[in-house]
């Protein structure tokens, strides 16, 4: 499988030049180390293994400081993720209401668990604390989209072209 930035390049053939260009754009002090990280990803999807010791080497690091500030931030991925982000609320309104309905069929749906992407790399699924939105509990997001009051057919409807792609 050819991994591909968010603009739909090749990884393998522009990391470095986009590395570069990334790096051009940040001085060399500590204070860089995060703003370059999210902008990688972004860039990416993704951390990319090159990505990191290469911002390792730029703002003279080491490899594990910069790791061990990509892990401890769960806004950063370490692997390619979907195009499309499932989140599964988990909260107490959600809970008491059925959401682990909600994310067995989803996970059903999709054929992954949380933390995992389709291999078509359409979905991945996270479960979160709270979305926000108790009232219309349950809930999940698709990237930006808000549902409520979810049942397991509606989340068996919004995937249902998704169990015959897998």
């Amino acid at each position: 499988m050819v991994i591909t930035t968010t603009t739909g390049e090749p990884v393998e053939n522009n990391i470095k030049e986009q590395l570069d260009d990334i790096l051009s754009r940040y001085n060399k002090g500590r204070e860089s180390l995060i703003p370059l990280l999210q902008e990688v990803q972004e860039r990416f999807g993704y951390l990319p293994e090159e990505s990191m010791e290469a911002i390792a080497n730029f703002l003279k690091l080491s490899n594990s400081t910069v790791y061990a500030v990509s892990t401890f931030y769960a806004q950063f991925k370490l692997t390619p993720t979907g195009k499309r982000l499932v989140k599964v609320c988990r909260g107490t309104a959600c809970h008491v209401r059925g959401g682990a309905r909600i994310l067995r069929e989803v996970e059903k749906r999709l054929g992954i668990k949380p933390g995992e992407t389709t291999e078509n790399r359409e979905y991945t699924l996270e479960t979160v604390a709270c979305i926000g939105a108790c009232a219309l509990a349950p809930t999940m997001t698709v990237d930006k989209e808000t549902y409520g009051q979810m049942t397991t057919k509606k989340a068996a409807e919004i995937f249902s072209d998704q169990s015959k792609a897998k």
